[in-house]
């Protein structure tokens, strides 16, 4: 037998869409009855290794509120990780999908190819940093992205040696787990891995207090040592470190190791899973730093929430694989296709670009302030709506990771999703869909700063 939820009563139907009111609301215990009960049928199913951060189970969503099975109505400051920058069902997104879906769902581009694909690719090239001659591929996630990035980068230089930083995270796949540098949870008893993978030491101005040419001194030094550049395919990087913590790496250190990648034929690839698609207040965070990537993942908030993923490059890295060496059976779907489309619509005529800046200028200072008032906040850090603030012993100056987990369990309780990130899960980061209004941020953050003072 089948449960029958009833919808939440703060739900209307309103056209295509539904009607989520913007505000907090918590009419049960969080967990509420009927997450408890969904709760107890996931375990008997789903596989334990599909953690949950908190069993709260989802049945609407608007902007920035979800709302779950027993009408608890939450602010949402993750956004599927970084996920709905243009919102939980926007409008344009869903009318989009709702038409391709209904014209065309799936052919298989490499068969019998299809324009919305084209069109993607079109805007990916406009929107990517640098002016030079681009071409795409388009896949499923951020760590297929990542995956093709570098198996072309290895085509193109005929060398097999990739370089990956201290705290990158780049995904769950045999080669990105190879990649990342936390072990727990992500790749801990799944080995063994790909090979070739060399981690070298990056830039963190709160623990390493280099400067941007001294951190890449120490990277190019250690990588030159340890694995030869001429060995070397290509460098990955995230502009801003994601899972890590957020971590913004220190002024002229990335167009330092740029220009080394230049001088030695190392394609440069820019991992802007997280950061990119206007997270920033840019459509992609390279350009805050001034460099121009050889080639760039993306993901995440490309599609409101459709599956889709993408690697843009040099059109002569990109053109280096065979015919059929790239592709799969879902990359690229048409539905996916339209809704990214929606999305780069949606940033142009609502201003996202703005909407990111003007969420950086409301949520600093109240973080700021936060920090000022609780002393284990050792930095408050971020570009755009990707900021985030660490927690540190502020006797010892040893991560506190106790502090976070306890203050987004009580933040949770009082209706507001945030998520904890850092090597040392040590950091709350905030990912809040860009269309979520100054006053759901303030609140948000009265909520945390009630948490931590608890």
């Amino acid at each position: 037998m089948t449960d029958t939820l009833p919808a939440p009563a703060s739900l209307t139907s309103h056209g295509s869409t539904t009607t989520v009111a913007q505000e907090r609301r918590v009419v049960t215990a969080i967990p509420g009855p009927a997450s408890q009960a969904l709760h107890e049928r996931r375990l008997a199913v789903v596989s334990a290794g599909v953690g949950t951060a908190l069993p709260v189970y989802i049945d609407r969503a608007h902007d920035a509120i979800v709302v779950d099975v027993d009408g608890n109505h939450f602010i949402d400051l993750g956004g599927g990780i970084g996920v709905m920058g243009a919102g939980h069902t926007n409008d344009a997104v869903v009318a989009a999908v709702q038409e391709q879906v209904a014209k065309v769902t799936h052919t298989l581009f490499t068969v019998t190819p299809y324009e919305p694909y084209v069109r993607v690719a079109e805007l990916l090239v406009q929107h990517t940093p640098g002016d030079h001659a681009k071409k795409v591929v388009l896949v499923n996630s951020g760590a297929e992205a990542l995956e093709n990035a570098v198996k072309i980068a290895r085509k193109h230089t005929g060398r097999a040696g990739v370089a990956v930083l201290d705290h990158g995270y780049h995904g769950r796949t045999n080669l990105t787990m190879a990649m990342n540098f936390k072990a727990m949870p992500y790749n801990l008893g799944f080995g063994p891995f790909a090979s070739n993978v060399y981690h070298a030491p990056s830039s963190y101005p709160l623990h390493d207090g280099l400067s941007g040419a001294e951190a890449a001194k120490r990277t190019i030094s250690y990588l030159e040592k340890r694995v030869g550049a001429d060995d070397l395919a290509c460098l990955v990087v995230e502009p801003i470190q994601g899972e890590g913590g957020f971590i913004v790496p220190a002024e002229g250190y990335l167009p330092a190791l740029v220009e080394w990648c230049r001088a030695n034929g190392i394609v440069f690839i820019a991992d802007e899973v997280q950061s990119g698609v206007a997270r920033t207040g840019a459509y992609y965070a390279s350009e805050h730093f001034g460099i121009v990537p050889d080639m760039i993942t993306t993901a995440k908030g490309i599609a409101g929430g459709m599956v889709l993923a993408g690697v843009v490059g040099r059109a002569e890295i990109m053109d280096a694989s065979h015919a059929g060496g790239l592709g799969g059976t879902y990359g690229g779907n048409p539905v996916a296709c339209a809704a990214a489309i929606a999305v780069f619509e949606q940033i142009e005529q609502r201003d996202l670009l703005g909407a990111a800046r003007r969420i950086e200028s409301v949520l600093m200072p109240l973080l700021l302030d936060l920090q000022s008032k609780h002393p284990r906040i050792a930095e408050v850090r971020g570009i755009g709506a990707m900021l985030a603030i660490e927690f540190l012993d502020p006797e010892t100056h040893e991560p506190d990771a106790a502090i976070v987990s306890r203050a987004v369990a009580a933040a949770a309780q009082q209706g507001v999703l945030l998520l904890s990130a850092g090597t040392y899960g040590n950091v709350i980061r905030f990912l809040p869909p860009l269309t979520i209004s100054d006053e759901l941020l303030r609140e948000a953050v009265g909520v945390l700063d009630a948490a931590l003072s608890a």
